[in-house]
């Protein structure tokens, strides 16, 4: 599959994911609900990793790569957001996510050598104003703890963008299937302790229909399937590109709210229009000019 239709299907398949999330939330409390939905995905991954017969990481340096990108990724990055979204609209919180493109940009210039240049700094601040103007009325602070949530989400951001490149930089020699199960394994485990104490047990959670249909899409689309993909492009393109998949999805999050009945504003068709101009720059365009040359040659 070529890399291209697999960065926009994580687009459309991360985008999908946050009506589930907000759906979720409606029966489950944020932490346990981040936690079942990786301990889920787990469930269902292992005997995958069995049947197809994927070896174990082998040694100490893999091992510690997978045990911290695994606390970035899954705890910090999804402990944090969910539990920041209790304090601040979740328009700011889509706004602060997309910060993770800007962070992976520094990051994958220090630790996979990859350019900085004028034209990626454009489409990231493109993509950030897109995300911004789509969100324009919600970016509002209201007190102390609506500052600690958006620091929060702006932790976990930083945390995404870190296990990206860590796992572009030191997990390129491993099975997707095995990095996601392995790394999902260890970031629950922090979640599930915070949850259990904070949150009670899962057992006396409101279990609708609603919350588990939420739970087992979150594990398999927005878990295994969008991780696999993911750490499959990392391997193709450069992580900063790979990245850029976080200004796209509050686009798709917000078409695909509307069919729930949310409203669709004009200034989301203007975001939405900023977002584009983005990843055409960074995106589109290098492909295109490949092509056409090779059409001249």
């Amino acid at each position: 599959m070529k890399p291209i239709l697999v960065w926009l299907l994580l687009c459309f398949v991360w985008g999908t994911t946050w009506i589930f999330i907000k759906l979720g939330l409606n029966d489950l409390p944020p932490i346990s609900f981040a936690a079942l939905r990786f301990t889920v995905a787990c469930l269902i991954l292992l005997p995958i990793l069995f049947l197809q017969k994927i070896e174990l990481p082998q040694g100490k340096k893999i091992w510690t790569i997978i045990l911290i990108t695994g606390i970035l990724q899954f705890c910090f990055n999804y402990g944090l957001l969910f539990w920041g979204e209790q304090h601040i609209t979740s328009g700011l919180a889509a706004v602060l996510q997309a910060t993770i493109p800007a962070f992976g940009l520094v990051l994958a210039r220090i630790y996979v050598g990859e350019q900085i240049t004028g034209l990626k700094i454009l489409s990231i601040l493109l993509g950030l104003a897109g995300v911004a103007v789509i969100f324009r009325e919600q970016l509002v602070l209201h007190g102390q703890m609506a500052f600690l949530g958006s620091l929060a989400v702006v932790v976990g951001a930083f945390g995404a963008a870190y296990a990206s490149v860590l796992t572009k930089a030191k997990g390129q020699s491993q099975h997707p299937a095995s990095l996601v199960f392995w790394q999902m394994l260890v970031g629950q485990i922090p979640l599930w302790l915070v949850g259990l104490a904070t949150e009670g047990n899962p057992f006396n959670f409101r279990w609708t229909w609603q919350a588990v249909i939420c739970v087992l899409f979150l594990a398999v689309v927005g878990s295994i399937v969008a991780f696999w993909l993911y750490y499959w492009l990392l391997s193709k393109i450069d992580v900063s590109k790979a990245m850029m998949i976080a200004f796209v999805t509050p686009l798709v999050a917000v078409f695909v709210g509307s069919f729930f009945g949310e409203k669709l504003y004009l200034q989301t068709l203007f975001g939405g229009l900023l977002i584009l101009l983005s990843v055409l720059l960074i995106i589109i365009r290098p492909i295109l000019q490949r092509k056409q040359l090779r059409n001249e040659l």
